[in-house]
């Protein structure tokens, strides 16, 4: 009974550590408000304060490159502190940036360009990560 019991512990600790290993949450933003800024800089600090390893990718289009431009940001730092972790990545959709005017050196450092954000998303959730629209 007792070995019964041991195992059983054993595959729950074991199942508990592979979920805390496949922490990954792709952030999905689009809006221009500060607020959802704000909002998704607090979610990834209290993410990373809780699950350190956690694998977190915010995808920026449409009007949200406010949050990742080195002169309009509201969060810059923050954005700045966040993508210098391994762990953690911001990256804007070029397709935006054209039709936003905004060149790749505007961008504050860390910020990463993929060709299509959408298409990013969707290569995330086909991986197994989690999705979050961020808005308010």
């Amino acid at each position: 009974m007792k070995s019964i019991i041991l195992l059983i512990s054993l595959l729950c600790l074991s199942s508990l550590s592979q979920a805390q290993k496949d922490y990954k949450v792709v952030f999905d933003l689009t809006s221009r408000d500060s607020v959802d800024h704000k909002n998704v800089i607090r979610w990834l600090n209290e993410i990373t304060a809780s699950e350190p390893n956690a694998n977190l990718e915010v995808v920026l289009y449409g009007k949200s490159l406010d949050m990742v431009t080195k002169d309009k940001s509201v969060v810059s730092n923050a954005v700045q502190q966040l993508a210098a972790k391994p762990n953690v990545a911001f990256k804007v959709c070029a397709i935006a940036m054209k039709n936003n005017n905004v060149d790749k050196s505007q961008l504050i450092q860390g910020v990463q360009v993929v060709p299509d954000g959408i298409y990013e998303i969707i290569g995330k959730q086909k991986q197994g990560w989690g999705y979050i629209k961020a808005s308010h």
